[in-house]
């Protein structure tokens, strides 16, 4: 049985990345995505991820990234098969004027989607965990694809039948699942959140965004964030380590605000110093309370080299997991 953590004990987690760091980094992925007509994008994407791994610090240690492009592109070159048959088909339906047809095409994309969510979860954690490191220590997925399928697909069928009123237990069981077989060398993590509570912050956070015009949104989100990070935890040796965040939700008023107005009045040039202010307002607002002992940390994990569904996760947008 493992002790729960002493909350005495602290270690902060530090974003150190500059804007116009970013920037350069950005420009030349721009520049060489447009250039090769989008065949740059996964070197692009593993540029930018080295860089702010690399300027995320724990302990005073960074962490290391050590995907590369070629490992990502055979993901994205089927991912962008995927969308192109979709278009494709799509625009054969609509010029033949065939709407019954056209209604094929969207729900068969529908069930499509709705079959590659667990596989794309499974694959984007085995391959971005094997590939992150810390102190030479490798993250590792230890998830079965099966398992997370029919849960998945368990939890999909609960929420239709309830109108959506399920989504919550969904995403949690998803969160919990996943989290429980991620390791960091011999630390293994778990998500203690429940459906119940996401529920009623998201009942909470429409009632009173509508009640206030949209201004407790910011509220919302900041509870939505505490709710995800406060409640994952670490095991190590016994010990309990939990994530604590002291985000605000003025705070992420300003962020989100002073975010859109950087990008909207530069034209989107100004998105690396947003990306930066994002990443320094979440990772500085947090620490880990417990009795970590980074001297102890051993290497468990293997190496994991497919990135098949990295880009196809991305394309399907799956931030809300």
């Amino acid at each position: 049985m493992a002790s729960y953590y002493s909350s005495d004990k602290n270690l902060d987690l530090e974003f150190q990345g500059k804007g116009g760091q970013l920037f350069e980094i950005q420009l030349a992925n721009w520049v060489l995505t447009f250039v090769t007509f989008g065949i740059y994008y996964p070197w692009a994407k593993a540029n930018q991820l080295r860089y702010t791994y690399g300027k995320t610090k724990l302990a005073g240690s960074p962490f290391t990234f050590h995907g590369t492009g070629k490992e990502m592109f055979l993901g994205y070159i089927k991912a962008l098969v995927l969308v192109v048959a979709f278009y494709a088909a799509l625009m054969y339906a609509v010029f033949a004027q065939d709407l019954v047809l056209v209604s094929y095409i969207y729900l068969a994309a529908f069930l499509a989607i709705v079959l590659l969510v667990p596989v794309a979860l499974h694959g984007r954690m085995r391959y971005r965990m094997s590939r992150t490191s810390w102190r030479g220590i490798h993250f590792g997925y230890r998830g079965s694809l099966k398992e997370l399928s029919l849960a998945f697909y368990r939890d999909v069928f609960f929420t239709i039948i309830t109108l959506g009123f399920y989504r919550a237990w969904l995403e949690v069981n998803l969160r919990q699942y996943m989290m429980r077989h991620l390791r960091m060398g011999n630390i293994q993590f778990r998500f203690d959140g429940t459906g119940g509570e996401l529920f009623m912050i998201h009942l909470k956070g429409m009632i009173l965004s509508g009640l206030t015009f949209g201004i407790y949104l910011f509220w919302y989100i900041r509870d939505l964030h505490l709710f995800y990070m406060n409640n994952t935890l670490l095991e190590q040796n016994g010990n309990l380590i939990r994530l604590d965040s002291t985000v605000s939700g003025l705070g992420y008023a300003r962020l989100i605000l002073g975010n859109l107005l950087l990008v909207f009045f530069t034209l989107g040039l100004g998105t690396p110093w947003a990306t930066v202010r994002s990443l320094r307002f979440i990772i500085n607002n947090t620490d880990l309370l417990g009795d970590f002992n980074p001297d102890s940390l051993l290497q468990t994990e293997e190496e994991y080299k497919d990135a098949v569904f990295e880009d196809v996760s991305d394309m399907m947008d799956l931030g809300w997991v």
